[in-house]
């Protein structure tokens, strides 16, 4: 288990007088959760803190995760995609309020308009995941080559679950919309937009779309609790028609630097990322709890913003708190892990919580 070096700042003290009560909630929780692995870091006062690894990556082989193991995000990459959709909408490329036809014809029309912004914000009227057989979700099995266009031919027909705006209604499906609009406002391929606007400038090198098919580095292996508690291998995955909204791989070292990167508005104008976190309301007014790409308010701080994710293998947790500029990143390699407290006692083990 390796310890990245301490930034020589004025916060180093902070992080360096606590490491002996990270490592005891770390180990509390993971003997608690029987999770394998688990990679941490910190930002304080908008700067890569501190990350670690913990546990094991591969159970199999022995070999350790470290601050740089690659975790499935899940639903982490919601305010990856939103934060590229976000410095599109900022260059004056992508129309948040335009008919969702103006970047993806291909995709049917429907009894009411669609925008980005209601995708975004979970108000778009998509469905989530079905649960039925002939489901992606239920297969897991299906490899696209292009993950937008296959994952939005899937539920391209489905009727909407709403009219747009009216019913906040969670949908990792509605995220490849979004991704169709970004390639189409960039002029690039999804993955292409992201990597120049959103990992290049935050430095985030080791982030990368989850191909199964890819020989990939420091990728942890995926892990499930069963019944019984017996931690087994998770359940195939292939999340190439999601990517937008559940496929990307990050390390905490890189994540470390997405929260850094958004703190000292190294990817957007501050106005725009304020827009990104203001709560949404639907048509009647009624509060979602969710910003553009992003979970608002949270018990861990007053005015905290962040997300988690979970699929087969996976549980993640981000949290921000841009009053303070600090965050905690938590990546754990098994699934139905719930990182909440988990985060909360790290905020307040490394001196970051509220009073």
């Amino acid at each position: 288990m390796r310890q990245l070096p301490i930034l020589a700042l004025a916060l180093s003290g902070v992080v360096s007088a606590q490491p002996a009560r990270v490592d005891s909630a770390i180990a509390k929780f993971m003997a608690a959760s029987h999770a394998p692995g688990i990679a941490v870091a910190a930002v304080v006062h908008g700067n890569p803190a501190w990350a670690k690894g913990y546990g094991m990556a591969d159970l199999e082989n022995a070999a350790p995760v470290t601050a740089h193991t690659l975790f499935r995000l899940g639903s982490v990459s919601k305010p990856i995609t939103a934060t590229e959709a976000m410095v599109l909408w900022e260059r004056g490329k992508l129309d948040l309020d335009a008919p969702m036809q103006r970047y993806c014809p291909s995709f049917p029309e429907k009894p009411w308009p669609i925008t980005t912004r209601e995708l975004l914000g979970h108000l778009g009227g998509i469905r989530h995941y079905k649960s039925g057989p002939d489901d992606l979700e239920g297969a897991n099995t299906k490899h696209f080559t292009d993950g937008i266009a296959g994952g939005i031919a899937f539920f391209a027909s489905d009727t909407l679950i709403a009219q747009p705006g009216t019913k906040f209604n969670y949908s990792t499906m509605g995220y490849t919309l979004v991704g169709c609009a970004i390639a189409s406002a960039a002029g690039a391929s999804y993955l292409d937009a992201v990597r120049e606007n959103v990992f290049v400038p935050a430095g985030m090198a080791e982030t990368q779309a989850d191909d199964r098919l890819a020989i990939i580095r420091h990728r942890t292996r995926f892990y499930h609790r069963d019944s019984t508690g017996q931690v087994q291998n998770a359940d195939f995955l292939d999340a190439s028609y999601k990517v937008p909204g559940g496929g990307w791989l990050s390390s905490a070292t890189d994540l470390a630097k997405f929260e850094s990167a958004l703190f000292h508005d190294r990817l957007m104008r501050r106005s725009t990322r304020t827009l990104m976190w203001t709560e949404q309301r639907t048509t009647r007014d009624s509060v979602t709890g969710y910003g553009l790409g992003w979970g608002v308010g949270d018990s861990a701080c007053v005015h905290c913003v962040g997300h988690s994710g979970g699929q087969q293998g996976t549980s993640t947790f981000v949290v921000l708190d841009p009053d303070r500029e600090t965050g905690v990143v938590v990546l754990v390699n098994m699934d139905n892990v719930d990182l909440r407290e988990l985060a909360r006692s790290l905020l307040k083990n490394l001196g970051l919580s509220v009073p």
